[in-house]
């Protein structure tokens, strides 16, 4: 049985991975998600979309609980967000951030650490699997030694993308991880990401500003605006045949496709 099997839900498990209902997120006396309604599948790859301001980051760090809404309720696999112990949680959904920091020393260095911290019952991570989440990043077993702080941005992100892998966890957020990277490096990432979801069922929810990223690896599309969902659904009919007018003019001005 492949890992991709492995994952997939058995008939009596749920085939939504995350499952919003009517959330509210306020920051002062700023609305940043208003009556959020959503199901994220289990094993897709969601592309959360839309303009600055719309409330994209604000839910995806609702799924691990980096933030808790002001109102409303997020499951994970039928059970609330909230009745998980955090180090649960934050073992079975990793994070991947924006801007990718490194912890001190090498690659390996970096995966070991995140192991540890997780108290995980994970196998350690020696030098084979320290190849093979490597590997699933798009690098090879010769990065292992490297010093993070002299990789490039684009190995970065992938040595972050391995070091979120060591727990094995269920789930895959991350947030704009190409934001920093010029085009072709950011399409080989995507590839990748694309790729990794394919070989493993893992899920992945993806903030992201460049639609050209939605079309290349999204299997299901979100539309956000004003923190509202304008749109949601299977990505080839959002991206080709959206419903909503709102959504096609987004998608027609590019909006998403500027660096």
């Amino acid at each position: 049985m492949s890992a991709a099997e492995a994952r997939a839900p058995g008939p009596a498990e749920p085939v939504t991975a995350f499952r919003l209902r009517d959330v509210r997120q306020v920051r002062g006396v700023r609305t940043l998600l208003d009556g959020i309604s959503l199901d994220l599948p289990r094993g897709g790859f969601t592309a959360l979309i839309g303009p600055s301001g719309a409330g994209k980051t604000s839910l995806l760090r609702l799924l691990n609980r980096l933030d808790d809404p002001a109102s409303g309720t997020v499951e994970l696999f039928g059970r609330a967000v909230a009745e998980y112990r955090i180090r649960e949680l934050r073992r079975r959904v990793g994070y991947v951030f924006q801007t990718p920091v490194m912890f001190a020393g090498t690659a390996r260095d970096n995966l070991e650490a995140a192991h540890r911290l997780a108290k995980t019952e994970v196998p350690a991570v020696g030098d084979a699997r320290i190849a093979a989440l490597l590997e699933l990043a798009g690098l090879d077993a010769s990065y292992a030694d490297r010093p993070a702080a002299d990789l490039s941005g684009g190995e970065k992100h992938r040595v972050s993308i391995a070091r979120a892998l060591t727990t094995n966890p269920d789930v895959l957020l991350l947030d704009e991880p190409t934001a920093a990277l010029d085009p072709e490096v950011a399409d080989r990432l995507m590839h990748t990401l694309a790729q990794l979801r394919e070989t493993t069922g893992i899920t992945m929810v993806m903030v992201t500003h460049r639609l050209r990223e939605a079309r290349v690896a999204a299997t299901y599309v979100v539309m956000l605006e004003a923190g509202r969902v304008v749109e949601a659904g299977e990505a080839a009919t959002v991206m080709h045949d959206a419903t909503h007018a709102r959504t096609r003019a987004f998608l027609q001005a590019g909006e998403g496709d500027a660096a």
